[in-house]
């Protein structure tokens, strides 16, 4: 059986709510997540990116296509939110986090852009715990009618 973490609290909003024991996918991850919001609401792309996993082996897949690589997703955040008001200010909420063993987790959530017309949806992350350290290795985001 696996066990479902519901994380409380908003990311980029309130603040999040840890799970698991330290250094478990329950407590970092929340936290990696926070820092991510935190960096993308002062308009930092780059230090939005640290949670993704640096490899060309990293995959995100949104609006029907796919994108390979670290440098390939970090062009496409960057010609999608080319400033500060492109980027708006992002929360997630109705977090979840699945570990799927001792150095695996998934975790699906919600994402909302703050910004004159207001954008947002749903998303699912593969993290991964490499040399020590979790990194999403997959993300699929998707747009929803706000």
């Amino acid at each position: 059986m696996v066990a479902a973490m519901v994380l409380g609290g908003c990311a980029g909003g309130s603040g999040h709510a840890g799970f698991g024991r330290p250094g478990a996918a329950g407590s970092e991850i929340p936290a990696i997540i926070a820092r991510q919001a935190d960096a993308w609401n002062r308009g930092d792309i780059d230090g939005f990116m640290d949670a993704y996993w640096r490899s060309p082996e990293l995959t995100f897949s949104s609006g029907g296509t796919v994108v390979r690589g670290w440098d390939g997703t970090l062009d496409r955040y960057r010609r999608r939110y080319p400033d500060r008001k492109a980027m708006g200010q992002l929360k997630f909420f109705n977090l979840e986090l699945i570990p799927l063993g001792r150095d695996a987790a998934l975790v699906l959530g919600k994402w909302r852009l703050d910004r004159a017309d207001a954008v947002g949806g749903t998303f699912t992350l593969i993290w991964r715990r490499i040399d020590g350290r979790w990194v999403i290795v997959h993300d699929h985001t998707s747009s929803a009618a706000q």
